[in-house]
């Protein structure tokens, strides 16, 4: 008889500490007495299983056989090709009465027994096992706690991807941070990271989850701190209006670490979007700002007329005329001559970002004709889904370290 109370307090423990289910446990530690039991006790390809009483402590263990017939396995001495089903369906299983029980047999036990069914028979109890016995036990009991765990794991922080989580910074080696969450650990690749950023032992980060991976090493949580969709996250937890989906960010350019350009729409005419993200005084999208390392950021309300959204796109640089190419998918701005730097920016990164925010490739001249003309494709590359990225569309992708 098992100390029933020993074990009590055992899986309430592990139940608390590893979170992992009740039922999971008990489970585990059924899998490992039978695997005791057999290894002491049984036979060759005989299937046991246990139940305990948590009740009394009593440990009961059975036979299991699955009802068959000579279509569903193949006799000793029988050729294995006369009895195959479809090349697809493969060979049948050799008939070992262990794990089998014939049909005509089985009907003697019960009348209404189907094919496949399983039919139980008691074990003699035994309560005494072998070293080696015990052994296996163990092993068996300590692999399914192990598993139990990953799943437990997976389950909680898979409702996590595509969230921002918080952790610690466990150790930062060759650039990489580790990130630890007490049940995992997450992964942020220095080319996630934002230029400038360092990171101390211990220091408490977040970071945008991405992706959840599990392999033989454990459970890895694949992190990002420069990905379009942190920075949407950020912008849901300090404006009620984003996180209720009133005020919506329709699309997202980013450098970061440098500067950023959202575009903000909402149907509701009582609500100002551009308002509802920078918040009274500046106070939300200075808190964006200041978890991003001091990353400038331009909010403008998004228009489904492409000329006014290109328009908006480049500010804070005033536009005098634009002219669209639909067919080039160009957009010609013309703008004052003190307005031309401002319109390109630093480097190119004012137009650029525009451009990537709006999807328009675009050319820009000054009004005395002297005409600098820049696309997304200087300093950026082509213009592709990288650079315009509407969020309705937008996942969490795949991002390789």
């Amino acid at each position: 008889m098992l100390d029933i109370k020993a074990l009590k307090i055992a899986i309430e423990q592990l139940e608390s500490e590893r979170r992992i289910a009740r039922e999971k446990l008990i489970d585990a530690i059924e899998q490992s007495l039978a695997a005791a039991y057999k290894k002491e006790y049984g036979k060759r390809g005989q299937i046991v299983r246990s139940h305990i009483d948590l009740d009394s402590g009593t440990v009961s263990f059975e036979q299991i056989k699955t009802v068959v017939d000579d279509t569903t396995v193949r006799f000793e001495g029988e050729e294995e090709l006369d009895h195959t089903n479809t090349e697809e369906e493969g060979a049948l299983e050799r008939f070992n009465e262990e794990k089998h029980i014939l049909i005509e047999d089985a009907k003697i036990l019960k009348a209404d027994v189907a094919l496949g069914e399983e039919i139980v028979f008691p074990l003699e109890q035994k309560d005494d096992f072998g070293r080696i016995a015990a052994q296996t036990a163990k092993q068996v009991i300590m692999q399914r706690i192990k598993e139990a765990e990953r799943s437990s794991v997976l389950d909680e922080f898979g409702s996590k991807e595509g969230d921002i989580i918080s952790g610690y910074v466990q150790k930062v080696e060759n650039g990489t941070v580790y990130v630890d969450f007490n049940r995992a650990v997450g992964i942020l690749p220095y080319n996630e990271q934002i230029p400038g950023e360092r990171f101390a032992r211990g220091a408490r980060i977040r970071a945008y989850l991405y992706a959840v991976e599990d392999s033989v090493r454990g459970i890895t949580l694949k992190l990002s701190r420069t990905h379009p969709k942190f920075l949407e996250k950020l912008f849901e937890y300090e404006s009620p209006e984003v996180a209720s989906g009133v005020v919506q960010l329709k699309a997202i350019a980013r450098e970061p670490g440098s500067r950023s350009k959202i575009a903000v729409w909402t149907d509701d005419s009582n609500i100002d979007p551009v308002g509802s993200c920078v918040g009274q005084k500046g106070v939300r999208v200075s808190t964006v700002m200041s978890e991003l390392c001091g990353e400038k950021i331009d909010i403008i309300e998004y228009s489904n007329d492409p000329a006014e959204f290109v328009q908006k796109a480049l500010s804070p640089a005033k536009v005098l005329d634009i002219t669209l190419d639909e067919a080039e998918h160009k957009a010609l701005i013309e703008v004052l001559p003190d307005q031309l730097s401002l319109a390109i920016g630093k480097g190119g990164q004012n137009v650029r970002l525009a451009a990537r925010l709006t999807g328009w490739k675009i050319d820009i001249k000054g009004t005395d004709a002297a005409e600098d003309k820049i696309t997304p494709s200087e300093d950026a590359g082509e213009t592709t889904d990288e650079d315009f990225i509407p969020l309705a569309e937008l996942i969490a992708e795949d991002i390789t370290a």
